[in-house]
């Protein structure tokens, strides 16, 4: 099988992938995260897969290369990466107490540039805290380089009060959705061998 790379050095997807048990290497994709304002949250997410899959494919064209993009999306707004306490603070105030979803768009560019790609959304409702609560999360710094200023692989799934769908995607990759492209790609599992 030819060299499997994520497009990605996010510790999150990192470790999700790590978990396959399948050999990979991660590459950041270094390319701009600025999309059309008119796109939704949902085609957003899956352009910046694409892009980011792409970039790192043109690097490594012999090889096959996963891309992915996450964004929450809450009321109509789309939440990106916050830039600082302050804007954590103001995305999570949109979020407690209220139910928002997770985009998460992937795409695995193969050796042909052949392309598949997926959206998968999750649901989830949070807990309204008090502002004390609030500013002792955000303490922890789990919002830096996070959309929607959570992580609920760490602290913030105590802010979760309710989801619905793949809990993975929340983390960052749908497992399930990747998975199958990996199958369809031609990747086996639980090879002799593999980590």
């Amino acid at each position: 099988m030819r060299p499997l790379i994520l497009a990605s050095t996010s510790s999150a997807r990192r470790a999700l992938m790590d978990g396959l048990g399948l050999p990979y290497r991660a590459v950041s994709p270094g390319v701009d995260e600025t999309v059309a304002a008119h796109l939704s949250a949902r085609d957003a997410v899956r352009e910046l897969a694409v892009r980011k899959a792409r970039a790192v494919h043109a690097l490594h064209p012999d090889a096959w290369v996963l891309g992915a993009d996450q964004l929450v999306e809450v009321a109509g707004q789309t939440l990106t990466k916050p830039v600082d306490r302050d804007a954590a603070r103001g995305q999570l105030q949109k979020l407690l107490g209220h139910t928002h979803d997770i985009h998460t768009g992937v795409c695995l560019v193969g050796p042909g540039g052949s392309i598949d790609e997926a959206v998968e959304t999750a649901r989830l409702t949070f807990h309204d805290v008090t502002p004390d609560e609030l500013e002792r999360y955000l303490d922890l710094n789990e919002w830096e380089g996070c959309c929607g200023s959570y992580r609920v692989e760490g602290a913030g799934q105590a802010l979760l009060a309710r989801l619905d769908g793949d809990r993975a995607n929340v983390q960052g990759l749908p497992m399930v959705t990747v998975v199958r492209l990996l199958r369809q790609a031609g990747f086996t599992f639980f090879e002799p061998g593999q980590p």
